[in-house]
């Protein structure tokens, strides 16, 4: 009787040891590789007033890797037409943004059936500072406010150190005291 119940509890220990590791390390391994869109759940600790998570489109997020990134700019974001659009880059971000590498065009956003794609590009200035801290963008006509998608495209590779970045987006329009209006703000994440 003792070495019944001796095995009996062997039996269920091993089964409740396997599938734990099995659903810990094994499960990960099976598991679609994860894309580099933005998740589902985010989470702030301390988020600032006034934060506002825009949505993003990014190739890869691998370290090293040639990458382009979509900065999507939505009609239900947009308060007002734009006439410069400033983007606060961290710099802790060390990757090289060179201005031949940027564009902004009206954007078809993609999803599980489609590709994001460019429809057409919108004539543009487009100024990176030498500290590579600051994206200046001035359309040859204002970004309208309507429900049209446009998105900010930047060609790049990675940087070589993983971690999450936060682009902010600052917005002025054509009143006579050129003020800039927070729109939001793209995290990215290098993994």
């Amino acid at each position: 009787m003792f070495k019944k119940k001796l095995l009996s509890t062997l039996k269920k220990g091993f089964f409740i040891g396997f599938s734990a590791f099995f659903f810990g390390t094994g499960a990960s391994i099976l598991a679609p590789q994860s894309s580099a869109s933005p998740g589902f759940f985010e989470y702030q600790w301390d988020p600032e007033p006034g934060y506002k998570r825009l949505k993003y489109y990014q190739s890869s997020s691998e370290r090293n890797e040639r990458s382009t990134y979509y900065f999507f700019l939505k009609g239900r974001e947009r308060k007002e037409d734009i006439e410069k659009l400033t983007i606060a880059v961290p710099d802790y971000f060390d990757a090289k943004i060179k201005t031949k590498k940027l564009s902004l065009c009206k954007v078809k956003v993609g999803g599980y059936t489609e590709r994001t794609r460019c429809l057409e590009k919108v004539p543009s200035l487009i100024n990176v500072n030498d500290k590579q801290t600051i994206i200046e963008i001035f359309p040859d006509k204002p970004i309208p406010f309507n429900k049209d998608n446009y998105a900010v495209v930047m060609k790049i590779f990675n940087p070589r150190k993983r971690g999450m970045f936060q682009f902010r987006a600052l917005s002025q329009n054509a009143d006579e005291i050129p003020i800039s209006t927070y729109l939001g703000t793209w995290n990215i994440d290098v993994q």
